[in-house]
């Protein structure tokens, strides 16, 4: 059974693994599960660590209600960080993507979220809001939060309305939410029509977390990760990340530049931005692969 959120003209079968089996039938019904141990208490804490270095002593505050007056967000984390690599090739999530999003999806966005004592509730929505298809609908992308403290309903838990994802216009109430509680080490996943928010933080001390999301290949990310990140990081950066930062073309050649793949392109622009504007540029780019 698919309840009607995967693709339109196919239902797909439920997966043969008995643990994937389990995550896919609970978002099927859900839109959301919380899977256990993803990763280690001293990863966690090592990723805390990092938060707050790079937080330094006079973080920037979220700039309206959405991003959280009392909330610390870090953007472009695969530009700042490469602790928090490792989080975005979870097999048991990619696993999960792999399932209900089309082959070639795109991260769309990466940061870390640290909510202050006293931040209030996040207003509810749902992360594909801006595609103007009615719903339900096939997910457009999908969502984790990464819970590097332990999420309690006092220090902000992720809230969350079971089964919205398969509601048509109708909008989330807060009295339907639920709190997604869960230890430090666990991942919530949910599909990008699932309505949520962050729950207020009433503790006395800020909860830390980050967010990915993934979107499908045709999907124009909501941060450009090719502008975000200095392509000379690259190299730096797994493979399986580099190619989620849209640096791989969706078949059969969507995202290619001057014939090019992405990635030989952005090479081709850090050589661009060393020397002077080339106003009369080859015709043809010669002698590097194809974008096929």
């Amino acid at each position: 059974m698919t309840f009607g959120i995967l693709a339109e003209s196919t239902e797909k079968p439920l997966p043969s693994d008995p643990i994937l089996r389990e995550d896919v039938k609970h978002v099927l019904e859900n839109g959301y599960v919380i899977i256990k141990d993803c990763f280690s208490k001293e990863e966690a804490a090592e990723a805390k660590a990092e938060m707050d270095r790079l937080t330094g002593k006079d973080p920037a505050h979220g700039r309206n209600a959405f991003e959280g007056f009392k909330t610390i967000r870090i953007y472009s984390l695969l530009n700042k960080s490469r602790v928090f690599d490792k989080f975005a090739i979870l097999p048991r999530v990619l696993a999960l993507n792999d399932y209900f999003l089309e082959p070639g999806y795109n991260i769309t966005v990466y940061q870390t979220i640290q909510i202050a004592p006293g931040e209030v509730a996040q207003p509810l929505h749902y992360d594909d809001i801006f595609i103007r298809r009615p719903r339900p609908r096939a997910p457009y992308g999908s969502a984790i939060m990464l819970a590097f403290d332990d999420y309690t309903e006092e220090n902000g838990a992720t809230r969350v309305i079971p089964g919205s994802h398969k509601w048509g216009d109708r909008k989330g109430k807060n009295e339907e939410t639920i709190p997604c509680v869960c230890p430090a080490g666990n991942v919530i996943f949910f599909l990008s029509g699932l309505w949520h928010g962050a729950g207020p933080n009433t503790s006395s001390r800020p909860r830390y977390s980050a967010t990915l999301q993934f979107c499908s290949p045709y999907i124009r990310p909501i941060e450009n990760q090719i502008l975000a990140v200095d392509p000379r990081k690259l190299k730096d950066i797994p493979k399986r990340i580099v190619d989620m930062m849209g640096y791989r073309t969706y078949r059969p050649f969507v995202g290619y530049a001057d014939g090019l793949s992405p990635l030989k392109a952005s090479e081709r622009m850090v050589e661009w931005l060393q020397r002077p504007v080339d106003y009369d540029p080859p015709t043809f780019a010669h002698g590097i692969d194809s974008k096929l």
